[in-house]
């Protein structure tokens, strides 16, 4: 999913869209993951925070025991991604929230039931997590939240960056 941050002042210009990933670990793997393709993360003045839920995320297995959904992001950057125009992905923060909806027999996991448990998504973390004793059609929606901690030195400018869901 790409999202888009702007500054104060800032009207949005043009937003990317990507595709969900999805990962294939093994032959018989037959989960597949679903989010949004882009959102608009607002504005926050260098120096402050900007929170934003980033829309329902969907994981569904038609015969796992077990699945991970993990969650990873690259750099927010604008014009040409100097360190003043870059928020690194160590800025954002990031919690799954607890299930939206489920089903199937098994037990569902957030990664980060709430706010308090966020994590920075410096390296790729886990989102959600599925557990069963016998493989069965399942399925499992969150809405997680983004926060985007803004430098004191970052420059105007329109951001974008990728958060990428995907599935094991």
């Amino acid at each position: 999913m790409n999202c888009l941050f702007l500054p104060s002042g800032q009207a949005p210009q043009a937003e990317a869209a990507a595709t969900a990933v999805y990962l294939v670990p093994e032959a018989l793997s037959s989960a597949s993951v679903t989010a949004p393709a882009s959102v608009n993360l607002g504005s926050a003045t260098p120096g402050s925070t900007t929170t934003v839920q980033l829309g329902q995320v969907k994981v569904t297995s038609s015969n796992q025991m077990r699945w991970t959904a993990t969650v990873s992001a690259t750099d927010f950057t604008t014009g040409r991604g100097s360190a003043a125009e870059t928020i690194a992905r160590g800025n954002l923060s990031y919690w799954s929230g607890p299930a939206v909806s489920k089903s199937g027999p098994g037990t569902f996991s957030p990664g980060q039931p709430t706010a308090a448990s966020k994590v920075a998504l410096d390296i790729a973390r886990t989102a959600f997590s599925y557990a069963s004793v016998s493989p069965s059609g399942t399925s499992c929606v969150w809405q997680p939240t983004l926060v985007m901690s803004v430098p004191a030195s970052a420059v105007a400018g329109t951001y974008t960056g990728t958060v990428t869901h995907s599935v094991a």
